[in-house]
């Protein structure tokens, strides 16, 4: 067995069984995620978990109605069509017994207000803004997230596709913390699927680069 195994067993899984998650499990999941490499260490990441199933499906309805509305707004029919056609990949969610949001809160990012009080260009500016320490982080812990749910069996899917509906959604929870968005939700649970597998990743000789 590899010593990098853990990584390995993470698949997104969209698929679950009727099985509890096991709450002592949930808490050690969730520590993992704070455990996640933190600018400045601010930590500014926040983990609401939903185990109602009636509220989880009220999540489902309000993206639902959420891509409705969105399809509406246009008259391209191309673009009509597909954000229709992803309102199925945005609520895969509905049968898993728990729904993780992840929220992202503040970072005070010292190099946007030293570009800022130099009059930077809009340019300068969006190159240091794309950076966001802030989702870095939160991204971070999510990945602990994730590998430790795989790790205790469990299944897990990075989504940010519904959080376009973020403002009815953070309503609809109640979840209001100073300077804290939705940046990502999961759903966790047993996989239905007892093999497990991804799609094939490039090759290393295509995404690394070695500088002598």
């Amino acid at each position: 067995m590899s010593a990098l195994d853990f990584i390995y067993r993470r698949h997104s899984v969209r698929k679950f069984k009727e099985a509890d998650v096991d709450p002592v499990h949930i808490q050690e999941i969730i520590k993992a995620a704070t455990y996640a490499p933190s600018g400045k260490n601010v930590q500014n990441w926040h983990f609401v978990i939903l185990k109602n199933p009636n509220k989880i499906q009220d999540i489902v309805k309000i993206v639902e109605d959420k891509n409705a509305e969105m399809a509406s707004w246009t008259d391209d029919e191309s673009l009509k069509k597909e954000i229709t056609k992803f309102k199925h990949y945005h609520t895969i969610f509905r049968g898993a017994p728990v729904l993780i949001l992840a929220f992202a809160g503040p970072y005070r990012e010292m190099a946007v207000e030293a570009f800022k009080a130099k009059n930077a260009s809009s340019e300068e500016l969006h190159n240091i803004l794309r950076v966001s320490p802030a989702i870095q982080n939160v991204s971070a812990a999510i990945e602990n997230l994730m590998l430790a749910a795989a790790a205790l069996g469990y299944g897990t899917c990075w989504m940010t596709g519904p959080v376009y509906a973020f403002k009815e959604i953070q309503e609809y929870l109640g979840f209001h913390k100073e300077g804290y968005f939705l940046a990502a939700m999961t759903p966790l649970g047993v996989p239905e699927e007892s093999e497990l597998s991804s799609p094939p990743r490039k090759p290393i000789e295509e995404v690394m680069t070695i500088i002598e």
